[in-house]
């Protein structure tokens, strides 16, 4: 019978120990279907009942084991998850590597997508120890302790343990896990067993601070409910002491962003009376830090009245320099759908949410910054002065921000975009995506997204002509 060989790993995270014995089943040309691998409480399985053998020694000569930069560090991610199978994984790559030299570069390959998915849950599981950790102080002669729990989904205590010496290098502290424990007593790291969430102490007066602070830097202006989960999860929430905060925090988010929205859209005198006194109006506004960087504004242009009013974010570089709206590559998007579409943009007004040109300076080069909320929302009483001259039946918002600076509230653009809102005196609102957006796309996703484009401005068309 063919030997098969059980090898053991004395601890889940023991990378080197895996790569030493995996390196040499390698040069004895141990297949990876004759080989498993015995993790720490783990029974026999049924595969190795049969004859179980030891790691042969490496014959003489054997050529060394071939392991590509890319390979070592996405292994030594993917060699922390939780799943069992995962060094069955690793060695598998790692034998069809002595063959396939370049199999890393193979992105589409099953066996690298696999354990690219294994890395990148570990890192992400990473980031959240290092962002949900929270010290409790614990008074003691010999001075204050510092005291967390953690419950991390895969075997990242050791691989995290340098940040935390890093970062709290002065105190001296524990972290326990269900995993097992770090404890640091400002000189010397050890590691220590498993723990039990009772062996953390209750709150400190330090977490009432902290719960102050954060109720106070908390922005409904800025609050996208699904993507602050995605980022906190709620299995973390109940070892954070703001988290309690956030349900009352998210229902007050709107009353809140409300009060800011009258605070961004303070009384500025009774709007002017003609497109010619708003332009110079607003070019002279210096009410928000982007009236103030230097740039012009530039003013909506087009038909008055018009059916059609399309609002984007704000100008870019090239329509700051030419004082016109819509004239650089995302405008020619935009144009290029609207002639497909059969919308007339002559007939049309074309403007945006906001007036200047939000940009940081690199080199010569002037890249775009997507406009604040205060911005947005300071700019939407010249936005609104506009539309009452105007007077569109129809609005089409590009993007979230000139969502904003129409319904003064945030907005999520996949969940809104392809219906018609109603808006005051009789007018309608369709909301999409901003054309700059396709441009950053590739070419697969591109061709779907202008797809989904073009169906938007389809509507907008026939509603236009109803």
């Amino acid at each position: 019978m063919t030997a098969l060989y059980r090898v053991p790993i004395a601890a889940h995270d023991d990378f080197e120990a895996w790569r030493d014995s995996a390196r040499r089943l390698i040069q004895a040309g141990i297949a990876p279907d004759r080989v498993g691998w015995a993790l720490p409480g783990a029974a026999a399985g049924d595969l190795f009942d049969a004859e179980v053998g030891l790691p042969p020694p490496t014959p003489a000569g054997a050529p060394p084991v071939r392991a590509s930069r890319a390979y070592i560090e996405l292994a030594q991610r993917a060699a922390l998850h939780a799943d069992p199978a995962r060094f069955d994984l690793l060695y598998r790559v790692l034998w069809r590597l002595q063959s396939a030299p370049r199999l890393m570069e193979d992105r589409a390959d099953p066996d690298v997508r696999a354990m690219d998915a294994l890395a990148r849950v570990v890192r992400r599981d990473i980031h959240k120890m290092r962002a949900f950790v929270r010290f409790r102080v614990i008074e003691s002669p010999e001075g204050d302790q510092y005291v967390a729990w953690f419950e991390p989904g895969h075997h990242i205590l050791a691989a995290n343990a340098g940040f935390f010496v890093r970062r709290f290098a002065a105190m001296r502290w524990s972290i326990l896990t269900p995993l097992g424990a770090l404890h640091w007593d400002g000189e010397v790291l050890h590691q220590g067993p498993p723990a039990n969430r009772s062996d953390v102490p209750g709150g400190d007066p330090a977490e009432d601070l902290w719960r102050t602070y954060y109720a106070a830097i908390f922005n409904p202006a800025r609050l996208k409910v699904d993507a602050m989960v995605k980022e906190m999860p709620r299995r973390y929430w109940k070892n954070l002491p703001e988290a309690d905060l956030i349900p009352d925090l998210i229902a007050q988010a709107q009353a809140r962003e409300a009060s800011m929205i009258a605070l961004g859209g303070e009384e500025m005198g009774r709007p002017p009376e003609t497109l010619a006194a708003l332009n110079d109006a607003v070019a002279a506004c210096r009410r928000c830090a982007i009236g103030c960087n230097g740039t012009r504004a530039v003013p909506g242009e087009g038909a008055s009245p018009a059916a059609l009013m399309i609002v984007g974010e704000q100008p870019g570089d090239t329509e700051e320099r030419t004082g016109r709206p819509f004239v650089g590559p995302a405008g020619q998007v935009l144009r290029d759908h609207a002639r497909r579409a059969g919308i007339d943009l002559t007939t049309a007004r074309l403007t945006n949410a906001v007036r200047h040109f939000r940009h940081t300076q690199q080199g010569k080069r002037r890249l775009h910054q997507t406009p604040q909320a205060r911005e947005i929302d300071t700019c939407r009483w010249w936005l609104d002065a506009e539309r009452a001259l105007v007077r569109p039946r129809l609005i089409l918002a590009l993007g979230a921000s000139a969502a904003r600076g129409i319904l003064g509230r945030t907005v999520g653009v996949q969940q809104e975009r392809g219906k018609l809102l109603p808006l005051d005196h009789g007018a309608q609102l369709l909301i999409t995506t901003h054309p700059s957006y396709l441009l950053r796309l590739g070419d697969t996703a591109r061709a779907e997204e202008d797809v989904r484009f073009a169906a938007d401005l389809a509507l907008a068309k026939r509603h236009l002509g109803e």
